[in-house]
């Protein structure tokens, strides 16, 4: 693992320390939702607490947390294990977020927008594990 791989996943471990929850709330001038609802940093507490539209920013904003991080790396010509590492260390950093004292949200909508490039055709092949479902025969 080279010295760029490593930073890349440093990075995206700080990309998703990014709360989306915490931060649209104080632009809303909403309360923090670690503390109201379900005390979850999540969209569906945003939406108990806050309402629809800062809601769908943070689904939005966490959604694209995964993507950019994992679409980045790619770019940047990482390989495929390397990606799962990044959509993994977006992921933590989602759960357990450097800027908001380790308590994060459980990284749902994170996790799918990491796994997004892979629906999106990038050549993850080998990083994700495939299995042939049995064929029926009667």
């Amino acid at each position: 693992m080279t010295a760029m791989t490593i930073l890349i996943i440093a990075s995206a471990y700080l990309l998703g320390s990014i709360s989306s929850a915490i931060i649209v709330c104080q632009l809303f001038g909403k309360a923090d939702p670690r503390t109201q609802g379900s005390h979850n940093p999540g969209a569906t507490n945003v939406l108990r607490i806050a309402g629809k539209l800062p809601a769908a920013l943070v689904l939005v904003f966490d959604i694209l947390k995964g993507t950019v991080a994992v679409w980045g790396a790619y770019f940047l010509g990482l390989e495929p294990i390397e990606l799962g590492l990044v959509a993994l260390a977006v992921c933590f950093g989602h759960i357990f977020p450097l800027f908001f004292g380790f308590s994060g949200g459980k990284a749902v909508a994170t996790a799918f927008g990491a796994l997004l490039p892979w629906t999106a055709g990038l050549p993850c092949a080998p990083a994700v594990p495939t299995c042939r479902p049995p064929t029926c025969r009667h």
